[in-house]
This record gives C-alpha cells, structure tokens and sequence, in this order.
C-alpha cells in the first residue's frame, strides 16, 4: 500500500484532506527500515500472522495521520510500536469471547524426520509456552530480547515506568519457563500467578 492509495481510500471514506507527516520515500524508507521487526512483533503478540498482517496496515496508517513531528528515527520507530501495542490491546478489548491466540501448529511445520523436524516441533514449543503468558508479557520479552530494546525503550513502547521493566522482565522470563516446561514435561515450575 502506497501513500497514494491511503489517500485514496481517505478521500472515498469521506473524511477531509490529510496532511501526512511523510513524503512517499521517506515513508517507503521507514517502512523497509521498520515493517519486519514490526510485522514479527504483532505476530508475536497475537499468534495470528493474518492479524498481524491488518494491524502493521492500520500502524502505519496511524502513524502517517498523527501529523506528529519525530526529533529521531529511533523516536519515530518507538511511536510505531507503541501504535501496535495499542491496536493489539483494543483488538483483544473488541473481541473478549473469542480464543486470544492460536495454539495449532500450521500443517507444513508439523516435525519431521532429523534434526530440522525437532527444530520445528521446538518452535512449536515455545510458540505455545509463548502463546500461554500474558499479551504484556509476550511484549515485554519480545521487546528485550528479540528487538534488543533497553529498558527505557520497552518503557517508552509500553506506557510503563522504565525502573518497572527489569523486575517486570523477570516474572515474564519466569512465567515464560514455566510455560515451557509445561509441554515438555519437566513441570515443577512456578505456579502461575
């Protein structure tokens, strides 16, 4: 989806004009500097590739229409999943009585014979541990340790206090273990809290 398209479907929705805050290439250069990380990010957070498909879509829409004038890239791309952290949470608020997550593993990623079909059935693994804790907890360690954010980061990303993400990051790892332990039999872990 181009600037122009976004403007199209402004305009036919009949809203008034928008001034968006990028030209086109800035817009293609952030969203190839930003979409994977960000799409992965969603991804995580709803079990639903398809979902995250809609939601990047909606980010970067929202992000385009805030008018918001960035001082830094790193300050822009920390707005960007701040919007995606909201879309996922009114996304969960709108749907209560629907399943958060998708549990099934995908027919193609079923484990085969050798070593990559044990690598599949131990994504499948944590997908599902991952799938078992909380949506803020499945950000929190997205945040830290698949996007290295710092702490002042996930903080920024997430509405929450930075001095709170260190000890916030060990009950999710903690939460997260016991999760895992759980399919793979080992039990004996934490309660869950």
């Amino acid at each position: 989806m181009t600037i122009t398209d976004i403007e199209r479907l402004d305009a036919t929705a009949g809203e008034r004009d928008v001034v968006f805050a990028m030209d086109e290439d800035a817009f293609r250069a952030f969203y190839e500097h930003t979409s994977r990380p960000v799409w992965a990010y969603l991804a995580r957070l709803t079990g639903s590739s398809t979902e995250a498909d809609d939601l990047l879509q909606e980010a970067y829409y929202r992000i385009l229409r805030s008018g918001v004038v960035f001082e830094t890239e790193r300050h822009q791309r920390q707005y960007l999943f701040r919007i995606a952290t909201n879309l996922v949470l009114d996304s969960r608020r709108r749907r209560l009585t629907r399943p958060e997550v998708e549990l099934g593993v995908d027919a193609d990623e079923l484990p085969g014979e050798g070593s990559d079909g044990r690598q599949l059935e131990r994504r499948a693994v944590v997908r599902g541990a991952m799938a078992r804790i909380k949506p803020r907890e499945r950000a929190l360690l997205w945040l830290a340790y698949a996007e290295g954010a710092s702490h002042d980061e996930i903080g920024a990303v997430l509405g929450l206090k930075s001095a709170s993400i260190r000890s916030m990051l060990f009950r999710a790892r903690q939460r997260f273990m016991d999760a895992l332990r759980g399919p793979l039999g080992g039990g004996g872990g934490h309660a869950k809290r």
